[in-house]
């Protein structure tokens, strides 16, 4: 194991030193929240797949396949939709209104202050995802060192928490790219491959296995469906992802960069689920199926491949581990806290702002390792942090961008509806179940639609402004180093 050892050792230094260059470029606050706003297609694409490819789409996928088969696909098959979704619909109009979180653009459209309302259910869903990639740590290094959980979790989330606190969006931007890189040798070109050679080939994984191991449903309709409505839609408004957005330098690196991650995305999911398959030959009877993909890494890969993977599973853990924890100190510190202390935010010093958002990664970045050591249920954890994105936002989101007659009372009635609905149908179903999503989400729909044709039209002036940032024309609030940021050539 001792170059097993070598290669996660020098990932890890590879991280912390980029972290340190990434804070030599982050001197604004667009740098350091979203990059300047100027990621060409080769970075944008990668730094997107790799955010929404974590450590539940990898080793929860492999282990989706272990239990369903081909079908186990589905989960990550739905988050690839759902960026296709984003990226060829809605990414254009998102990257030009030239914002820092979902809550900013919540006020542009509305002309409201929903802000802190719907800051904090955006704060507690990125905390959670947050926290669920923190948890993951603890099986990685369990594989690779025999490593106690707790010691775990503060090694794998201090190493993050270090580089974004450091360089912000720059340091995640370039980790990222490596994240990706990694991911695609370690997951798709070596264990993929190796994982079905080892298993007999497709045949023999058929001959060997249930016939509704290959079945393209055979997870079930019911899921499939709360697939696409928790994680195809949660794509569409969570705000890591919207983060990435902002990155893009053009409409057109929005779109066609969203598309081929999202198109990455679909290709990473059946790979997980093949692999799942194969594993489910090799080993029959494991006792969890997410044990599935440490075990056919320790047991059918060489030595030093076997630690690129694994190098591969921590990239997919950090990479989303990292965007969940920046998004969570940007909507912490401009959404939540500047809004309660009564912080307008204009031209300004720039350090301090640096400072300020620095300051709020590292804040943020404790809690998620004290959450993360504290709880167990990582399934329970991303499942709340979905249902209240969904129930909660996802209505006054997509109506804003959609239909001109909403009001900003009929987005805080759904976003109040929708989030109380959730939090109590969760309490009386349970949290696993599938109905409170589905009833928040129409109980936030009702409440939208009701309140907003029940109350004045939103003031025309107030639209008029929205149209004019939509269509990319209203400069970008900021200082002097901003605009000379834009100046710089975009990064490829």
């Amino acid at each position: 194991m001792a170059v097993d050892y070598l290669v996660i050792v020098v990932y890890l230094a590879g991280m912390l030193a980029m972290g340190w260059w990434g804070m030599r470029r982050a001197k604004s606050k667009s740098e350091f929240l979203v990059a300047g706003r100027r990621l060409g297609p080769a970075m944008y694409s990668g730094t997107m797949a790799a955010i929404v490819l974590g450590g539940a789409s990898t080793i929860g996928g492999v282990g989706l396949g272990y239990q369903y088969g081909l079908s186990g696909a589905w989960m990550v098959f739905t988050i690839g939709l759902g960026l296709l979704a984003l990226s060829v619909f809605f990414s254009a109009r998102i990257a030009r209104l030239k914002v820092y979180t979902v809550s900013e653009m919540l006020d542009l459209r509305y002309g409201g202050r929903a802000g802190v309302i719907s800051g904090l259910v955006m704060w507690a869903y990125t905390l959670m995802l947050a926290v669920t990639s923190t948890i993951a740590y603890a099986t990685i290094f369990d594989v690779l060192f025999d490593m106690n959980r707790t010691l775990a979790i503060v090694l794998g989330g201090s190493i993050v928490v270090a580089y974004s606190t450091l360089g912000g969006m720059w340091s995640i931007t370039l980790t990222d790219m490596v994240q990706f890189v990694v991911k695609t040798i370690g997951v798709l070109l070596l264990l993929l491959p190796v994982a079905v050679v080892k298993a007999g080939g497709f045949s023999e994984m058929k001959a060997q296995l249930p016939t509704e191991y290959f079945d393209p449903l055979g997870i079930g309709g019911e899921t499939i469906f709360t697939y696409v409505l928790i994680y195809t839609f949660g794509m569409l408004i969570g705000q890591d992802i919207w983060q990435r957005v902002f990155t893009a330098r053009s409409d057109r690196t929005a779109r066609w960069g969203g598309t081929v991650a999202g198109t990455y995305c679909l290709a990473y999911a059946v790979a997980g689920a093949v692999i799942g398959t194969a594993a489910k030959v090799l080993y029959p009877n494991l006792a969890s199926a997410d044990d599935a993909f440490a075990t056919i890494v320790k047991d059918e890969l060489p030595m030093g491949v076997r630690g690129l993977v694994l190098a591969a599973a921590l990239a997919a853990v950090m990479s989303t581990s990292s965007g969940a924890l920046i998004a969570c100190a940007t909507v912490a510190n401009n959404d939540i806290w500047a809004r309660l202390r009564g912080i307008v935010r204009t031209e300004g010093d720039q350090h301090d702002e640096v400072k300020g958002n620095r300051a709020f990664i590292l804040l943020m970045g404790l809690a998620v390792i004290a959450t993360a050591i504290a709880l167990n249920d990582v399934v329970q954890a991303l499942t709340v942090a979905y249902n209240l994105l969904v129930g909660g936002l996802l209505v006054p989101i997509l109506g804003g961008l959609l239909w001109k007659r909403g009001t900003a009372q009929g987005a805080l009635a759904s976003v109040a509806v929708g989030g109380l609905a959730v939090i109590g149908l969760m309490a009386a179903y349970g949290i696993l179940a599938n109905e409170p999503v589905y009833y928040g989400l129409l109980a936030s729909l009702a409440a939208y639609v009701a309140v907003s044709l029940a109350t004045r039209p939103t003031d025309a002036a107030v639209l008029a402004a929205w149209r004019e940032r939509l269509a990319g024309r209203a400069p970008e609030p900021g200082t002097a180093s901003e605009t000379v940021s834009e100046q710089v050539p975009a990064a490829q």
